[in-house]
């Protein structure tokens, strides 16, 4: 199982997520952070458009989906073609468990 995690700075998750639903991706999970890429962010204008200000920070929305190693490239395609700007990590996922029916592994996501 992989851990795919995507930094969007702009709010495409709606996108994304039917995507992957047609690929019978089922769990997603969505956080709204704050954070800074490499491009700095859009310009704030203060007081009445007298004062510019630079944020430090912009929000950015992180999505995280685990997947069997044979859905991962079926899933970052469906990534790629659904957002138009951000990252896409990959992490191995060791062991996985549902506290519930305490099942493990592909049958735990």
């Amino acid at each position: 199982m992989i851990r795919i995690e995507v930094i969007l700075p702009k709010n495409e998750v709606m996108a994304v997520s039917e995507g992957l639903k047609k690929i019978n991706v089922g769990g997603l999970t969505v956080s709204k952070k704050r954070g800074r890429g490499k491009n700095p962010g859009p310009e704030i204008h203060a007081s009445k458009g007298t004062e510019i200000f630079i944020p430090q920070f912009s929000d950015k929305y992180v999505l995280e989906v685990i997947v069997d190693e044979s859905m991962e490239q079926d899933a970052i395609k469906i990534i790629k073609e659904n957002a138009t700007i951000g990252k896409i990590f990959v992490y191995p996922v060791l062991r996985a468990v549902d506290i519930k029916s305490g099942a493990e592994g592909q049958k735990a996501i």
